[in-house]
């Protein structure tokens, strides 16, 4: 029986085809779909370093690592993006990371593990705390595209400022949910993270009582790294002559397909656990993840943007924040009560698929109008 290990080391072989499919030039499709595909085993080897290193140095400096660094290969890949002056897609990234792990990602684990257990159940506080903190995330892309559509002939300048101003309170906000988390209210999180240091680890240990090789871990760390800025750097390369090749559009490639890639191996961590019943972990990792790419990714690369002179701001393609605004609705609903079920699972599920669908056709709507 083939194991999330196996598949992930199998999946490795496309990081030396990927590089020579670029060197051999074996056209721009074959390269950006070997180069995602290289990412995605990267990714997942990159977050368990991340939980190796952090079982090392302790909870409090562990927590915080394991926070910067949930999402740096969607980081990665929307800074080389940005620096390529990609900025639609990397808005559409943003958006679609948000939507793939409320809906695609919660839903799997929902109804895989509703299909297993009848019902289980994850705390409601949590799941309040969390509903709260994404509201704030679609009031803070909204605002700024609010103002541009409300405001005749505002210029971009204007709108990047706002953009750097709302950046700085959501990490301000991010910097508060982590001191919630890990701190004043640690109670409340305390069972993710025991099920997180005995699940989310892809190492096998024989002796629970030896700590990892810190400097083993640091080096996997960084090699795998600058790996996965050069599988990006490859796939951001060739998306838009690869996307055009493959009759896909860059919205639907920045919304659907980049957030997939980037998220792979945490997405397969969060259904798995469901799937053994361990739903609070799994709802903390889809939400946790949301969370982090609307309160730290996103700031992030819009004060990136702002150093490195790509007018990258918070005024989204209203489709765009449409999607988000219904993701978040659906998700917050269902999870409200502290529960969940098969056929809840399958109701986010099929949000995912019409959103899919609306952005596939999105440049064909355009089209006709």
């Amino acid at each position: 029986m083939l194991t999330k290990n196996t598949i992930l080391f199998a999946l490795l072989v496309f990081v030396p085809i990927s590089i020579a499919a670029h060197f051999l030039e074996w056209g721009a499709s074959v390269v950006f779909i070997t180069s995602g595909l290289a990412i995605v085993p990267l990714a997942a080897f990159m977050g368990t370093a991340t939980e190796e290193i952090a079982v090392v140095v302790g909870p409090s400096l562990g927590g915080l690592l394991n926070a910067t660094f949930g999402n740096a290969t969607e980081l990665i890949i929307a800074l080389i993006a940005l620096n390529a002056g990609l900025v639609n897609v990397v808005k559409a990234t943003i958006t679609g990371s948000i939507i793939s792990n409320l809906l695609l990602v919660m839903g799997f684990a929902m109804l895989l593990g509703g299909l297993r257990y009848k019902e289980q159940d994850f705390q409601p506080v949590i799941a309040r705390v969390n509903a709260s903190s994404m509201n704030l995330a679609v009031i803070a892309i909204l605002v700024p595209t609010a103002v541009d559509a409300t405001s005749a002939g505002i210029g971009e300048a204007t709108l990047q400022k706002l953009s750097v101003a709302v950046a700085i309170v959501l990490i301000l906000v991010y910097g508060l949910t982590l001191l919630f988390s890990m701190k004043t209210h640690s109670y409340l999180f305390d069972v993710g993270v025991a099920e997180m240091d005995g699940e989310e680890s892809n190492v096998a240990k024989e002796d629970l009582e030896e700590k990892p090789n810190l400097t083993l871990w640091i080096g996997v760390l960084l090699g795998v790294t600058l790996l996965v800025a050069g599988e990006s750097e490859l796939l951001v390369e060739t998306l838009e002559e690869a996307t055009s090749q493959l009759g896909l559009s860059t919205l639907f490639t920045g919304v659907i397909l980049l957030p997939v890639i980037g998220n792979a191996a945490e997405h397969a961590t969060a259904v798995t656990v469901a799937m053994k019943n361990k739903m609070d972990l799994s709802v903390s990792v889809a939400v946790g993840s949301s969370l982090q790419i609307a309160l730290f990714v996103a700031p992030v690369l819009v004060l990136a943007g702002w150093f490195m002179g790509q007018p990258m701001d918070l005024d989204f393609n209203p489709f765009e924040l449409v999607a988000v605004a219904v993701s978040v609705l659906i998700a917050n609903s269902i999870s409200s009560d502290g529960n969940s079920n098969w056929l809840e699972g399958t109701l986010l599920l099929a949000t995912y698929v019409v959103l899919g669908l609306a952005f596939f056709f999105h440049p064909i709507i355009e089209g006709l109008g």
